[in-house]
């Protein structure tokens, strides 16, 4: 089959915390092996506090967020919010971005649980917990701050009378890549716990180029299949799988904003 010509570019930015903030150097990465011409990565990126509302409200003179939406050129806009959800700041940026570029599309990275669970009782401790955690209390937890982040999408779109709000379902498949562990089918990963730097859940190289997949398939509406995020320590077996699990999960997710 010939292969299709590749998307336009688009007008980046990214805001969010330490579970996203990885993203920008390797979506810039993949863009350039997929050959995308007129990608743009817009301003000095605005990593901040963990929730969206804190971005919001950093000093105007050092705020690149909002000095990137006055501009009007963005053309989609990422954030990624906490559990706090929802978060007022979610509801600002889409105001401000839309006033300045009515076509302008915002993502908001639905991530994995931090500590893996949402009762404080059963949080994990220490990294290594994570190898006796079951993926249906993985799967239950992202299920409940994935539905509270769908709820503020579609209070926004209805809003603003279009669809403009997207989430990217990173968490689903982080917890995919989990299962696949657990069930001893993903090569060279025995255990769970390897795939994470602490008990927060900060990822090590598989997450961080899984949900870079992820968060390329939802902006450019195109699988990552066939492209590598520069990690050095996954191998291309693995890159594969891992592109897979990403595509898979963001197309067949109606919110991502390609299945229908």
């Amino acid at each position: 089959a010939e292969k299709s010509s590749p998307p336009a570019g688009v007008r980046v930015f990214y805001t969010g915390h330490s579970f996203h903030m990885f993203v920008p150097p390797m979506v810039e990465q993949l863009v350039k092996e997929a050959g995308i011409q007129g990608h743009v990565l817009v301003g000095r990126q605005g990593i901040g506090g963990s929730k969206v509302i804190q971005h919001w409200d950093k000093a105007d003179a050092e705020n690149e967020a909002k000095k990137a939406l006055v501009t009007g050129k963005v053309d989609v806009f990422t954030m990624a919010p906490h559990v706090m959800v929802p978060d007022p700041g979610i509801t600002n940026f889409v105001e401000l971005g839309l006033k300045h570029n009515s076509d302008m599309r915002f993502l908001l990275q639905a991530s994995w649980y931090p500590f893996d669970v949402a009762d404080p009782e059963k949080r994990i401790k220490d990294n290594a917990a994570r190898d006796a955690i079951k993926i249906e209390d993985l799967q239950a937890a992202v299920d409940e701050w994935r539905t509270r982040l769908e709820a503020q999408a579609d209070e926004l779109n209805k809003l603003h009378g279009k669809r403009c709000v997207f989430i990217v379902p990173a968490g689903d498949a982080v917890v995919k890549l989990r299962a696949m562990i657990v069930a001893g089918k993903f090569p060279g990963i025995t255990k769970q716990s390897e795939l994470f730097r602490d008990p927060i859940g900060h990822g090590l190289g598989h997450v961080m180029a899984l949900v870079a997949y992820c968060n390329f398939a939802a902006i450019y509406k195109t699988s990552p299949v066939g492209l590598e995020a520069t990690e050095r320590s996954i191998n291309a077996e693995q890159h594969k799988i891992l592109q897979e699990i990403a595509w898979e999960t963001v197309s067949k997710y109606p919110y991502a904003g390609i299945a229908k």
